[in-house]
């Protein structure tokens, strides 16, 4: 009797230990489906955003001097401007932020800002117009433990 008691609590043991593994297993595979998809997110707004021209006054023909960039504190959509359809530059995805649900069942936040930076300290958002333009994408998601976050400098050069 004993010995099937001792017999019974071993495999009891060995099945919850066996579970447990599992249950983490699981979780690891979800936690990096949803990274996956989060960088696929951030990638695709960089990508995205990389294809604009640097600025709204570059659209349609080149700036030789900061004082034609926009402004900083006036970085993001322009009047009437609005996101996906009518985007056309860089800084149009300042203070952007959308959702985007998965097949998965996750809810992805996507947020966006973007500010003037200079060569030489890209970490530092300037108040004045530079011909470095910095793009933050930051994405989340209830479901995930960590933030994906992407950065991504556009200089904007012209040559005479």
């Amino acid at each position: 009797m004993l010995l099937s008691v001792g017999a019974l609590t071993l495999l009891m043991t060995v099945l919850l230990s066996f579970y447990r593994g599992s249950d983490y297993t699981q979780q690891a595979i979800v936690q990096t489906k949803l990274g996956i998809t989060a960088v696929s997110l951030a990638t695709s707004v960089i990508e995205d955003a990389s294809g604009q021209a640097f600025d709204q006054n570059t659209v349609t023909a080149a700036d030789t001097a900061l004082s034609q960039l926009t402004a900083a504190n006036k970085l993001g959509f322009e009047t009437g401007e609005s996101y996906p359809d009518s985007i056309n530059d860089f800084d149009d995805y300042n203070n952007l932020t959308y959702s985007v649900s998965d097949t998965m069942g996750g809810t992805f936040t996507v947020k966006c800002s973007v500010c003037y930076v200079s060569a030489t300290a890209p970490d530092v958002a300037l108040s004045t117009q530079s011909w470095h333009k910095k793009l933050t994408v930051t994405v989340t998601a209830p479901q995930m433990r960590d933030t994906v976050k992407a950065n991504y400098i556009f200089s904007y050069w012209y040559f005479r």
